[in-house]
C-alpha cells in the first residue's frame, strides 16, 4: 500500500478515503435479496452512456474514451444540473469496446469452451475523471434504476470479473472498490511496476519496467544522451520522473528539461490553454535538443499537439519542428473535439512503443459489420456521430439533410486517428483478458465436474460462482490464443510479453500509418529482448534520412576525453587530448586508457601500435661499427703481440719486464673482444659474462700497468747507493700486484655473481616505441663496485706515473703511462654521467665506446713508441743508442 499511497496526493487520496468511508461504512452490508430492501426507482441523474448484454455470467467493463468539461459547481442551481454536458468521444477508443464485445461473441459462439453457458457483459465509461470511475464503478456493481451500494436488486445479473480501466489512474481507483469485493480485475492499460500488491488486481500488459529499459536502449543505441521529457501533471507523471531519471543518470544520458501537461479534458478553457502554452513550447526552440520523450496517456499528447499548433500560429519562423519523438505505450495518435482540425506531419518518423499486438482479421471482419442499425447498442449512436460528423434523424426535430447520417458510412473509411481497422495493442489486450476469464471458468468447471454428483448440472455450478473463487486459477492460466500466442500471467500477475516498437509515417490528409520496426520483449528467444530494425525507419523529413543527433555538444572524437564543465550536467562537457601513454579509441569516452605495456600510442592518440624490439644488433650501423672496432683494434693488438714476440730479444721489448708487456697486450686484447659480448640479442650466457669478464680484464689490464709503473720507479729508487729498495727488485713484486688487484676484481665478480647476478630482461617504459631488450644489471650496487674499483686501480696508476714521469727516458715508461691513465680515467669518468642519462640500445653503445676507447688508448699510449722503433726505426733498438740517448 506504501506505494499506491505514494502515486496519490493527500488531498485526492483523502477525498477518496472520504468517500468510501461514507459509501462502505454508514450503508448497510451487500444483499442479494430484493425483499430486505425496496429498490427505489429510476435514478433522476442516470449515466448516460452504457452497453448491457445478457448472460449467464456478466464480464464487467470500464472503458475510456468520452469525456466531458467539468465545470466548477457554485451552487446557484442543483449541482447535477450540468454535470453531463456535451460529450466528446475519442472515436479511436471505441476499439476498445468492440474488442470487450467481439470476444464475447466468438466465445459463446465456441462450443469448445463453456458451451453449455453463455457470457454477458455490462460496459461503462470512466470519462477520464476520478469521480465518474467511482460513480460508473458502483454502478456497475450495482446497477438498478438507481444504484444503491451494497444493495444488488437484480438478482439476474452475475458480474463475475471487471475488465478496465485505460490508465493508471482509472484502474486504481477502480481497485480501492473492488479489492474490498475481492472481484478480479484485469487491467489493460500500461502501468508503473510496483503497483501490483493489490490481490485481486490482474494486469493485461507487461511489466512497464521493460518499457523503460527499451527506451534506455533504444537512445544507447542511436547515441542520443541529450533528451526532453513531456510528462503529464499528475502522480502518474511524478512516478515515472522519479524512476526514469535515474536510469538516465545511470546509462549516461541526460534530460535536458522535464516539462508537466495537463491533459486536455481537465482545461476548462483555451485560454487556460494559452497561459501555459510558452512555457511548454520554448524547450521545442532549443536545436540542440532533438529527442523528446512523451510519456503519458493520449489526451497528453493531444494537448502538446494543440499546444504547438497554438504557438506555432504567432511564431512561424520559429518552427523547431526538426525532431524525434519517443511516445510510450499509453499514448496513442487521437483527432477529439476541438483539435480535429489538426494533422500529424508534427511526428514524422515519431517512434512509439506499443503495447504488443497481433493481427485478427475475424476482428478486421467484425468491425467491418458495424453500421448504423447498431444505434441501440451502448456507446455508438454518439461515437458514430462524432466520427462521421452527423446526426441520426430526430422524426420529431427539424434537421439539415447535410448533418444527417446516411447510412452509407463505413468504418474502413475513417483515417487511423479517427479509427483504426486493425486491432491496437490496448484492444488485444481486451480482447485477450475476455479470453482468460472464459478459460478460467473452463478450468473451474472442468475441475468441479470431477466430483459433481448426478443430476447436478455444470451450468448451475457456475452460475453460483463467486468472483472470489477465480482467483485461484487465474494465475496459473495459460493458453494459446486464436493469434497462436501464448498468454500467460507471470508470478508479479502481469502478461508475460513485451512491447512493440513502431515508426510514424504520416500523409497530407491527416492519416499515418505505423510501421513496426522492433520490439522489446525479456521472454524474446536467444535473448533478443531489444530488436531495433534501423534501416526499417523513416526519420522526419528534416533529417533527410540522417540518423538524428541530440547531444548537448558534439562528440569527442578518439584521441580526446571529456572534461566536465562546471556547474552544468554531465553530458555537457569540453574535449580535452588525452595525457602522455593514453588514448582514447571511441568517441565521448570519460577516461582515455593507457596502452599495454608492449605498445604504445600513435601521434592521433586514437590507436595503440605495437613497440619494436630494439637492441644492438649486427643488422644496423651502429652494431656494425662497433663489431668493426672491435675487430680491428683487436687484430692490431694480435698484431702488437707477434711483433713483440718475433724481436722479443731487443733492448726496447726486454725494458721493464717483457712477461708483464705480454699479459699487458693479452688483456688489452680481451678487453676489445669483450666488446662483442654486448652486441646481439642478449641471452642468459652473455648477461652473465659482459659485466663481470669487462671488470676483471681491465682490472687485470690497469694492474699490469700499475706494475709497469711501479717497477720503473723501484729500479730507479734502486739504483741510487745504499738504498733498500733493492730487495724488491724482480718479478715477484710485480706478479703479487697483478695477481691481488687481479683477484680482488675477481672476488668482487664472484660475490656478486652469487648474490644478484645479471639477467635478460625486457625495458618497456625507458623509450615509447621499443621495448628494449637488455640486460638487467641485477645488483646495481655491485655494479657500480666494479666500475669503482677498477677506477681505484686507473687512478693509483696515474699518480704513480705522473711522479715517475722525469725519470731517464731510456728504461722509463712513465710518461707514457701517465698519457694513457689520463685518458683512461677521462673516458671512465665521462661514462658514468653519459651511462644514465641515456637509455635502451645507446647505453650499450656508450660502453662499448669506452671499452674501445680506454682500451685503445692504452693500446697507442704505452705501445705506439715502442713499435715505431721496433718496426721504423730499428737503429735505435740497441742498448747503445738508449743510453746515448739519454746522455
Amino acid at each position: 500500500m506504501d506505494e499506491h499511497k505514494s502515486l496519490s496526493s493527500e488531498g485526492s487520496l483523502s477525498a477518496r478515503m472520504l468517500l468510501l468511508l461514507v459509501l462502505l461504512f454508514l450503508i448497510p452490508p451487500l444483499s442479494n435479496t430484493s425483499n430486505t430492501f425496496r429498490c427505489p426507482g429510476n435514478d433522476p441523474i442516470p449515466v448516460p452512456h452504457e452497453w448491457y448484454q445478457p448472460g449467464d455470467l456478466i464480464i464487467g467493463g470500464i472503458v475510456t474514451h468520452i469525456y466531458y468539461v467539468f465545470y466548477e459547481v457554485f451552487f446557484t442551481e442543483h449541482p447535477t444540473q450540468n454535470l453531463f454536458d456535451v460529450p466528446h468521444v475519442v472515436t479511436k477508443f471505441y476499439q476498445h469496446v468492440l474488442a470487450l464485445a467481439f470476444a464475447v461473441k466468438e466465445i459463446n459462439e465456441n462450443p469448445n469452451i463453456l458451451h453449455n453457458v453463455t457470457l454477458g457483459f455490462h460496459i461503462h465509461d470512466s470519462y477520464f475523471d476520478a469521480r465518474m470511475t467511482y460513480r460508473t464503478t458502483l454502478d456497475l456493481l450495482f446497477k438498478m434504476g438507481r444504484f444503491i451500494p451494497n444493495y444488488k436488486c437484480d438478482r439476474q445479473k452475475t458480474l463475475i470479473s471487471i475488465i478496465g480501466g485505460l490508465g493508471s489512474d482509472t484502474s486504481f481507483h477502480m481497485v480501492d472498490i473492488l479489492d474490498l469485493y475481492k472481484i478480479p480485475q484485469l487491467a489493460y492499460g500500461s502501468f508503473p511496476p510496483e503497483e501490483t500488491q493489490f490481490p485481486s488486481f490482474y494486469r493485461m500488459v507487461p511489466n512497464e519496467a521493460h518499457q523503460y529499459t527499451g527506451i534506455i536502449s533504444l537512445l544507447k543505441h542511436f547515441g542520443w544522451t541529450w533528451v526532453g521529457l513531456f510528462v503529464p501533471n499528475d502522480n502518474s507523471g511524478e512516478y515515472f520522473n522519479n524512476k526514469f531519471q535515474p536510469l538516465l543518470s545511470q546509462n549516461g544520458i541526460c534530460s535536458a528539461f522535464t516539462q508537466r501537461i495537463q491533459q486536455i479534458a481537465h482545461l476548462d478553457n483555451l485560454e487556460e490553454m494559452g497561459d501555459v502554452a510558452v512555457n511548454i513550447y520554448m524547450p521545442l526552440t532549443d536545436n540542440k535538443v532533438t529527442t523528446y520523450i512523451v510519456y503519458g496517456e493520449s489526451l497528453t499528447l493531444l494537448a502538446l499537439r494543440l499546444i504547438i499548433f497554438l504557438r506555432y500560429l504567432t511564431n512561424k519562423e520559429n518552427t523547431g519542428f526538426k525532431k524525434v519523438w519517443i511516445l510510450t505505450a499509453q499514448t496513442d495518435f487521437i483527432l477529439a473535439g476541438i483539435c480535429r482540425f489538426l494533422d500529424f506531419q508534427l511526428f514524422q518518423g515519431a517512434i512509439s512503443f506499443t503495447i504488443h499486438s497481433q493481427n485478427l482479421l475475424v476482428f478486421k471482419e467484425f468491425l467491418q459489420s458495424v453500421n448504423p442499425s447498431w444505434t441501440q447498442r451502448g456507446f455508438f449512436k454518439v461515437f458514430w456521430e462524432q466520427a462521421f460528423d452527423c446526426i441520426f434523424r430526430n422524426p420529431d426535430a427539424p434537421m439539415n439533410t447535410n448533418e444527417v447520417c446516411t447510412g452509407e458510412e463505413s468504418l474502413d473509411s475513417l483515417p487511423r486517428s479517427l479509427f483504426a481497422m486493425e486491432i491496437s495493442g490496448h484492444s488485444y489486450s481486451i480482447y485477450n483478458a475476455v479470453y482468460i476469464v472464459a478459460h478460467t471458468l473452463h478450468a473451474i468447471h472442468l475441475s468441479t465436474s470431477k466430483q459433481r454428483t448426478k443430476g447436478s448440472p455444470g451450468k448451475l455450478k457456475l452460475q453460483n460462482l463467486q468472483p472470489w473463487q477465480l482467483h485461484h486459477f487465474l494465475s496459473d492460466i495459460s493458453f494459446n490464443n486464436s493469434a497462436g500466442e501464448t498468454v500467460f500471467f507471470t508470478n508479479r500477475r502481469e502478461m508475460g510479453s513485451g512491447f512493440d516498437i513502431t515508426n510514424m509515417l504520416t500523409f497530407p490528409n491527416k492519416s499515418f500509418l505505423q510501421v513496426k520496426v522492433g520490439w522489446v520483449d525479456p521472454y524474446a528467444p536467444n535473448r533478443k529482448e531489444f530488436i531495433i530494425h534501423e534501416d526499417l525507419i523513416i526519420w522526419n523529413k528534416g533529417f533527410n534520412q540522417v540518423v538524428p543527433i541530440s547531444v548537448c555538444n558534439d562528440h569527442c572524437h578518439p584521441g580526446y576525453e571529456k572534461k566536465r564543465k562546471e556547474g552544468k550536467k554531465f553530458c555537457c562537457y569540453d574535449c580535452t587530448l588525452c595525457p602522455e601513454g593514453k588514448i582514447s579509441e571511441q568517441n565521448d569516452m570519460d577516461d582515455c586508457v593507457r596502452c599495454p605495456a608492449d605498445q604504445y600510442p600513435n601521434k592521433n592518440k586514437n590507436e595503440c601500435i605495437p613497440k619494436t624490439i630494439s637492441f644492438l644488433s649486427y643488422d644496423e650501423s651502429l652494431g656494425i661499427g662497433s663489431a668493426s672496432l672491435a675487430l680491428s683494434f683487436s687484430l692490431l693488438t694480435i698484431f702488437v703481440i707477434g711483433t713483440f714476440i718475433k724481436y722479443k730479444d731487443t733492448p726496447i721489448v726486454k725494458a721493464n719486464n717483457r712477461d708483464l708487456t705480454y699479459a699487458l697486450l693479452i688483456a688489452l686484447l680481451l678487453c676489445f673482444l669483450s666488446s662483442f659480448l654486448f652486441i646481439g640479442h642478449p641471452g642468459k650466457v652473455t648477461c652473465l659474462l659482459r659485466q663481470p669478464m669487462f671488470g676483471i680484464v681491465f682490472s687485470l689490464a690497469v694492474s699490469c700497468v700499475l706494475a709497469k709503473t711501479v717497477t720503473v720507479v723501484v729500479a730507479f729508487m734502486a739504483t741510487k747507493p745504499g738504498s733498500s729498495m733493492r730487495k724488491w727488485v724482480g718479478k715477484r713484486l710485480t706478479y703479487a700486484i697483478v695477481l691481488s688487484c687481479s683477484l680482488t676484481q675477481a672476488s668482487i665478480c664472484t660475490v656478486w655473481l652469487l648474490t644478484s647476478p645479471p639477467f635478460p630482461d625486457l625495458d618497456m617504459d625507458s623509450v615509447a616505441e621499443e621495448i628494449i631488450v637488455q640486460c638487467n644489471e641485477g645488483s646495481v650496487t655491485m655494479f657500480y663496485c666494479v666500475l669503482g674499483y677498477m677506477g681505484l686501480l686507473a687512478t693509483a696508476s696515474f699518480i704513480v706515473a705522473f711522479a715517475a714521469r722525469k725519470l731517464p727516458d731510456s728504461f722509463n715508461e712513465a710518461k707514457f703511462i701517465n698519457f694513457s691513465m689520463l685518458l683512461f680515467c677521462s673516458v671512465w669518468l665521462s661514462f658514468v654521467p653519459t651511462y644514465l642519462s641515456t637509455k635502451g640500445k645507446s647505453m650499450v653503445v656508450v660502453e662499448i665506446f669506452s671499452i674501445l676507447s680506454s682500451s685503445a688508448g692504452l693500446l697507442g699510449c704505452i705501445f705506439a713508441p715502442k713499435c715505431y722503433i721496433i718496426l721504423l726505426r730499428p737503429e735505435l733498438n740497441n742498448r747503445e743508442q738508449l743510453i746515448r740517448r739519454k746522455m
